[in-house]
């Protein structure tokens, strides 16, 4: 499953427990309230998982540009150098991306 798959879900269970939760509320039900409430934390965490992962993505690329940059800087290798620095920047974005 992508993460973006896994992002989506994690919205809709956020969401049903939304409402199961109202619906608890105006029923008068308590344990139907909890269960949304479990039911929205967990949407919440789910979400939360799908953005950490993709934050470690993006400091990897991260970090393997900055290697290829300073290796590419080293052997004099001006395209190696850019392709580097592309990539460095492609992970700080996808770190951004997926920021609390």
């Amino acid at each position: 499953m992508s993460n973006k798959s896994k992002r989506a879900e994690g919205v809709a269970e956020e969401i049903g427990g939304k409402i199961k939760q109202g619906v608890g509320k105006v029923l008068g039900d308590d344990q139907m309230q909890a269960e949304g409430i479990v039911k929205e934390k967990k949407g919440e965490a789910k979400q939360e998982a799908a953005k950490a992962a993709e934050r470690t993505k993006g400091k990897i690329e991260e970090i393997a540009g900055a290697v290829k940059n300073r290796v590419g800087a080293v052997i004099d290798n001006e395209e190696m150098q850019v392709e580097g620095r592309a990539k460095e920047l492609q992970g700080e974005a996808r770190q951004k991306a997926n920021e609390k």
